[in-house]
C-alpha cells in the first residue's frame, strides 16, 4: 500500500509518500519559519495562506522525488487535528479532493498520535504497553500506549507547552524565533548551574506539568542582573534548558514507575533537543526517539498514521472534520 501524507496543522507544509514495503519514499517540508519571525511568532492566517501556495508545488515535487504519479496512490492522509483550524482545513479539502478525484480512500490523522508513532519509522515497534513523553510547540503530553489506537493520557501541560516555554524565554532574552533552536545554540556554551531555576510541580504528586511559573523565574532573574553580558544570555539559557529537562525527566521517571513500563518513546519538535536526550538517557530505561528531521512538523508521520488505519480496514465518510482541539484518548483502535 502506497499512502500520500499532507500535514498543514500550524506553520510547515509537509508532503511525503510511505510504501508498506520500502517505508518513507520521499518526503519534503516547507517551513514558515522566515514568514513569521518578523512577528515573533505565528500569524495563523499568513501560515494558512502560506499552506495554500506551497501544498500543490510540494506534492508535483515529493511525487517527482519517490518515482511515482498520482495514480499509484492507494490512500491520502492529511493532518486533521488538533491545530490552527485554517491551516488544518487547507490540506484536509486538498486531500478530501484529491483522493476523492483518484477513487481512493482518505483519511483525518490525529496530529499528535502521528508525532507518537514517528519513531516507529526508524524502528521496530516497542514492546507494549510504553509510556510516550509528546513535547512540541503547543503540547506537552505524558501518554500510556497499549497499543496503535489504544491511549491513556497519563499527565499534559496546565498552561504553557514545553516548546511555547523556550520561544516566551528567547523573547525575553531578545533572541529570534523559534526559540528552541535559539535557546540550545547559546546553552551549548553556558553554565546551567549558575542560576538555580525551579522544577516547576516536581513537589508535588502526579504527572501533570506547568511552565508558565519557569518562566517568570527567568524574568525575575534577567531584571536582577541587567544589563545582560553574552555570559549571562548563555547562562540563562543552560539554565532554563536544564530546568526543563530535569522536569521532564522527573515525570517520565514515575510515568513509568506508576506504569510499569520499561520503555519511553520521546517525539514532538522538542525531541530534538540533545539535552533532553541526554538527560532522559539517565532514566535507565529503554529510550527511542525519532531522527532530528522526522522530529519537527512533516508529512512522513502522517503518512506512516494514515497507513496504520488504513491498512485496518478503517474508513472515514467523505466530509471535513478538522479540530483545533482534540484529545488524544478519545481515538479508537483502527
Amino acid at each position: 500500500m502506497r499512502v500520500l501524507g499532507i500535514e498543514t496543522s500550524c506553520d510547515e507544509t509537509g508532503i511525503a509518500v510511505y510504501d508498506s514495503c520500502r517505508g518513507i519514499i520521499a518526503h519534503n517540508v516547507s517551513s514558515q519559519v522566515e514568514l513569521h519571525n518578523r512577528y515573533g511568532g505565528i500569524v495563523p492566517e499568513l501560515a494558512s495562506r502560506d499552506h495554500i501556495r506551497k501544498v500543490s508545488p510540494l506534492l508535483a515535487q515529493t511525487l517527482h522525488d519517490a518515482g511515482s504519479t498520482l495514480g499509484d496512490l492507494d490512500g491520502v492522509a492529511f493532518t486533521s487535528g488538533p491545530g490552527l483550524i485554517g491551516a488544518l482545513m487547507v490540506g484536509a479539502s486538498f486531500g478530501r479532493s484529491l483522493a476523492w478525484a483518484l477513487d481512493i480512500p482518505a483519511i483525518g490523522v490525529h496530529h499528535m498520535e502521528a508525532h507518537l508513532l514517528a519513531p516507529l519509522l526508524d524502528t521496530a515497534i516497542p514492546e507494549l504497553p510504553f509510556v510516550a513523553l509528546l513535547v512540541s510547540g503547543g503540547h506537552t503530553l505524558l501518554v500510556h500506549v497499549m497499543g496503535i489506537g489504544e491511549y491513556r493520557l497519563l499527565g499534559q501541560s496546565l498552561d504553557d507547552a514545553v516548546g511555547e516555554a523556550f520561544d516566551k524565554t528567547a523573547k525575553l532574552l531578545g533572541l529570534g524565533y523559534p526559540g528552541g533552536p535559539q535557546i540550545a545554540k547559546l546553552a551549548s556554551n553556558g553554565n546551567d548551574q549558575r542560576f538555580q531555576f525551579p522544577r516547576p510541580m516536581t513537589d508535588r504528586p502526579g504527572l501533570d506539568f506547568s511552565f508558565s511559573g519557569l518562566k517568570t523565574a527567568v524574568r525575575n532573574v534577567i531584571d536582577a542582573t541587567s544589563p545582560l553580558e553574552s555570559t549571562d544570555v548563555a547562562d540563562i539559557a543552560a539554565s532554563f534548558e536544564r530546568a526543563v529537562a530535569e522536569t521532564l525527566r522527573i515525570k517520565c521517571r514515575r510515568a513509568l514507575d506508576h506504569t510499569g513500563a520499561s520503555t519511553l518513546v520521546l517525539s514532538g519538535g522538542v525531541a530534538a533537543n540533545t539535552t533532553l536526550r541526554k538527560v532522559l538517557q539517565s532514566l535507565e530505561c529503554a529510550l527511542l526517539y525519532p531522527s532530528i528531521e522526522l522530529c519537527t512538523d512533516n508529512g512522513a508521520m502522517i503518512a506512516f498514521a494514515g497507513y496504520q488505519r488504513l491498512n485496518a480496514g478503517y474508513r472515514e465518510p467523505l466530509e471535513i472534520s478538522s479540530k483545533a482541539r482534540w484529545s488524544l484518548d478519545t481515538l479508537g483502535v483502527p
